[in-house]
Formats: structure tokens, C-alpha cells, sequence
């Protein structure tokens, strides 16, 4: 602008604004643009990630459902005229007996793919159940449906995805090089918006019958320049790019935004696992070489890099800086992923929960099944010793006393005579009757 320097290589971009100040050759790079850079979310892992596809109440309502339909049908089942409890007759056949317990586990096992087995006979009871496999299937398909979305939300969504969404939200901040000419872009896009919203006034207000024709009374256009205008002035212009990459890599919430050179986001987010560009490239122009006004370096360098297009050594450049492989190995670089076991990991505690549960079921069912077995010994052994016990006559019975042993009290056995009916021996007494 001043004479001073004949060439300017730079990352200039070909405005209206420099043309008129200077004149630029051939451009050597291809379209660039204005692109968000924004740091990469990080992901919440949470082993029960397929609980909060639910909200809690409307977990709490299933399990409420769940009860009552067990509940009425053991109630239909025992109260009906028509059910296999209360007609025998027209059942001879083994039939399902739906007790309480057996109706809780119908209603739970109708969740599952098995089924809930065997229903009710009545026809009270096979209402009933209908309406609640219906309510089942309804209830699967909504959680497998919202499960899927989130299990993919969760890999690929990002805060935002274009400038429209990004002037739209209040969460994110956002901001721009100082001066640069993204910074002026924006300036003079909130002008071109005020010129015609003041045009829009005009012509509504004060139209003549000529006009009549475009006469609106709702404004068609939507005013976002301005809202991101003010936006940018509250968070702040950042004086250098490096400035505002060095935001962006600072708020780990990704809650900060850097509008900025497309070219210059592609690079840094090949050096950056942590950033991620987002959104489609806007307002794209071509980078070019400046010299001065009326310089006959202008003809002299448009012919030298028409050449080098031509050899697509240009070309070489552009695959060497911005290519894919160029891109440093990032350890979440491939978006192609499954799902994570950090997603899906209640499920298999859910499952090991069930086997530990299974096990402690067991060894209570052997504790009882032997305490209950030990029992009936005891009570039969009870009842063998009570009819086998002798009565209290039978344990100090009469004593009969015979002759025999009357003579042995008296003395010593001796030598009986039978003829004299005496005992001889070592005293004579008479013999007992």
C-alpha cells in the first residue's frame, strides 16, 4: 500500500476490500473459506448407559404395571367360574395353576423373548393378557429403539454442526482473530443485514402503489450476523491464531468455539487429536500472491505458477500438509469403532448380579431343604420313642412272690421231704402253704 514492498506471500485471501488497494496474481491454492473449530466432546462412559434410555419414572411405571398385571391375574384366576382353579370339569387335563407367586412370574417373564408360557383359561384372564403383552411389546420396541440412538449419538454427535446452529445456542462461545478479515466478514455481513431490514421498512411502510407487490409484513429474512456479532464482542477477538486454538484446546466441556481460516483449521486439527472442525466451509475464496498496483511482477508470477499447476506440483504440496495420512494417530482416531464395554458393562454386572444371587439361592434352598429333612427325622424318632416308651405300670410292675422264694428268705435251701412237707437243712421250719 505504501511502495514499500513489491511481493507479499501470505495466507491472503482475494477480497473486494484489497483489490482495491493492491493487485494479486494467479491464485496457487484452492477455494478456502471460513470454518468452527471446536475442541472434540469427551465422551461419558457410564456402565449403565442402557438405564438412562429411561427415564426413572417411567421405570418405576413398568415395574408398577408389572405387579398389578400379576396381582389380577392370580385375582381373575381364583375368582373366575371359568377358570381351571374353579372348573375341573371342563379341564381334566394338567393345567397351570396360577398362584400368586406363579402370577408374578408370568407378568416377568412375558418380557422376554420365551414368552410367559401357558395363560389363563378364563376369558377374563386372557384379556388381561393380551392387553399387557401388547403393553410389553410397545415397551421393548421403545427401549430397543431408543437405545440404538443413544448407543450412536454418543459416538458421533458433536455440540454443533453448522454456523446456523452455533448463532442459534448460548452455550457455546465463540470468537475470531481481531481485525482479520473473518472478523470483517462478519461486520459486514450485520451491515448487509441492517440495509435490508431498513430497505424491508421502507418499502412496507411508505410503498407506493408501484411497490405494493413487495409489501411483507413478517421480515423474510433472519437476522443471525448480528447475534453472532455480539457474541463474538462479548467473548472477546482474540489477537493471534494460536491464541484462539489454545482456547479452544483449554475448555475440555467443548463449550468454546474458534471461527477462523478453513485452511489453517484443517492443518492444526491434523497436528490435534483434540480438535475437530465443524460444519460445511462458507463464504470461500481463493489464496493469491499480492504485488503493487499496476506491477508487471503480476504477469511475470501468474505465468510461473500456472506452470506449476500444470506439473500439479501445487497439488503435491496440498497432499503433503493437509492430506489424510498426514494426520497424526490419534487413539480415537477411527470413527468407525463399536460400541465400548464402558457402554454396554451393566449389562454384564446385571448378569454376573443374577448369578451371584442364583448361588446364594441355592446354598439357602440346601440350608432349608436339610434343616426341613432334619426335622422330620427328629419328629419321627419322637413318635417311634412314644409308642415304644413303656407306661408308668408297666415300669415298677407287681412283684409275685412264689413259695419257692419264701423258703429261701426263711434259711438255706435244704433237702425237701415230700412226705413230711418239711425242709430239711440247716433250721427246720414248716413249709408256706
Amino acid at each position: 500500500m505504501r511502495g514499500e514492498t513489491d511481493i507479499a506471500v501470505a495466507a491472503l485471501t482475494m477480497t473486494a476490500e484489497r483489490e482495491e488497494v493492491i493487485d494479486f496474481v494467479a491464485p496457487y491454492f484452492e477455494q478456502t473459506g471460513i470454518l468452527i473449530a471446536i475442541r472434540k466432546p469427551i465422551r461419558k462412559t457410564s456402565l449403565f448407559k442402557f438405564m438412562t434410555v429411561l427415564r426413572t419414572e417411567v421405570w418405576l411405571s413398568i415395574v408398577a404395571a408389572l405387579l398389578l398385571t400379576g396381582f389380577m391375574i392370580w385375582l381373575l384366576d381364583k375368582y373366575s367360574p371359568y377358570s381351571a382353579r374353579n372348573n375341573p370339569e371342563a379341564y381334566p387335563y394338567p393345567c397351570r395353576e396360577f398362584t400368586l407367586k406363579e402370577s408374578f412370574w408370568f407378568a416377568l417373564t412375558s418380557f422376554t423373548p420365551q414368552g410367559g408360557g401357558e395363560a389363563p383359561k378364563a376369558l377374563s384372564g386372557r384379556t388381561l393378557v393380551a392387553a399387557y403383552w401388547l403393553f410389553v411389546v410397545l415397551m421393548l420396541a421403545t427401549f430397543t429403539a431408543n437405545l440404538a440412538a443413544f448407543l450412536t449419538v454418543e459416538r458421533m454427535q458433536t455440540p454443533v454442526s453448522s454456523l446456523e446452529q452455533l448463532a442459534r445456542q448460548s452455550r457455546i462461545n465463540y470468537t475470531v482473530v481481531e481485525g482479520s478479515t473473518i472478523h470483517q466478514y462478519f461486520i459486514n455481513m450485520k451491515f448487509a443485514e441492517d440495509t435490508l431490514y431498513r430497505v424491508w421498512k421502507e418499502i412496507t411502510l411508505n410503498a407506493t402503489s408501484d411497490q405494493a407487490q413487495y409489501r411483507v409484513w413478517d421480515y423474510p429474512i433472519r437476522e443471525q450476523y448480528g447475534h453472532i456479532l455480539l457474541a463474538i464482542n462479548a467473548s472477546g477477538p482474540v489477537p493471534d491464531a494460536k491464541t484462539g486454538f489454545e482456547q479452544v484446546n483449554e475448555h475440555t466441556d467443548a463449550d468454546f468455539a474458534f471461527i477462523h481460516d478453513s485452511a489453517e483449521i484443517k492443518y492444526e486439527v491434523t497436528r490435534n487429536c483434540n480438535l475437530t472442525e465443524v460444519g460445511e466451509v462458507f463464504a470461500e475464496q481463493p489464496y493469491a500472491i499480492a504485488v503493487q498496483q499496476g506491477s508487471r511482477l503480476q504477469e511475470d508470477l501468474s505465468r510461473a505458477l500456472l506452470e506449476l499447476q500444470k506439473e500439479r506440483y501445487l497439488e503435491q504440496l496440498a497432499s503433503k500438509y493437509w492430506n489424510e495420512s498426514a494426520r497424526q494417530l490419534c487413539p480415537d482416531a477411527d470413527e468407525s469403532e463399536g460400541i465400548t464395554l464402558e457402554s454396554l458393562g451393566g449389562v454384564f454386572i446385571a448378569t454376573l448380579f443374577g448369578l451371584g444371587l442364583a448361588m446364594i439361592t441355592l446354598a439357602w434352598e440346601v440350608f432349608y431343604y436339610k434343616r426341613k429333612e432334619k426335622n422330620k427325622v427328629k419328629a419321627l424318632e419322637n413318635i417311634e420313642k412314644t409308642a415304644f416308651e413303656p407306661t408308668p405300670d408297666q415300669k415298677h410292675p407287681e412283684k409275685k412272690v412264689d413259695n419257692f422264694t419264701k423258703v429261701r428268705k426263711r434259711g438255706k435251701l435244704g433237702k425237701v421231704d415230700s412226705k413230711a412237707k418239711v425242709t430239711i437243712g440247716d433250721s427246720f421250719k414248716p413249709a408256706a402253704e
